[in-house]
């Protein structure tokens, strides 16, 4: 998570507005300001909120813009992935977790002979994904279908979905989620 003072502080700048200004606007003392924007303390969400509010700013807006400064490695090895399954029946490899302001959820799957998410599931994202090894059942709303090597899928979320490993060997999918909602 990228430090928010610098951030107040860069705002603050581009406002033209000492601190004092700002807390005589916000209601935070001076001091208070002075150590977040130091990161040496963290404002409560009710503190940022009336900062954002003297700064001209909401809270979705500053962190709609909050960049990190000092961008990830672009680059990941098959240990940097991290599990976000269970392992034992289904494995989400996930890259990129650690990379600011990602957008997208990139995973490889790996579903264990009769592997099963189990009851239909929805979210608001959209998914799509390849099958790269295996034969994967897919249900998609009303919409079932069996998919084997070099098949694919595209769907919104928001329709109750589910996955299951219908082959005799284990089945890989690589697939993607926007916005990371999984």
């Amino acid at each position: 998570m990228p430090q928010l003072g610098s951030q107040l502080k860069r705002l603050r700048h581009r406002r033209q507005l000492t601190v004092r200004a700002v807390a005589a606007r916000s209601g935070v003392s001076h001091a208070t300001i002075s150590l977040i924007e130091r990161d040496k303390t963290s404002p409560s969400v009710d503190t940022l909120s009336a900062m954002l509010d003297a700064l001209g700013t909401t809270l979705v807006s500053f962190f709609n813009d909050l960049q990190v400064l000092e961008p990830g490695s672009p680059f990941y090895k098959d240990e940097d992935l991290v599990e976000i399954g269970d392992e034992e029946s289904i494995s989400y490899r996930m890259l990129g977790m650690n990379h600011p302001n990602r957008h997208i959820l990139m995973m490889r799957e790996t579903y264990r002979v009769g592997a099963d998410t189990g009851g239909a599931f929805s979210h608001n994202a959209q998914e799509a994904g390849f099958v790269l090894k295996g034969q994967v059942e897919i249900t998609i709303g009303a919409d079932v279908s069996v998919l084997g090597p070099g098949d694919g899928y595209y769907f919104d979320s928001q329709s109750p979905h589910r996955f299951r490993n219908v082959g005799s060997e284990e089945a890989e999918i690589i697939s993607a989620v926007s916005p990371p909602t999984y």
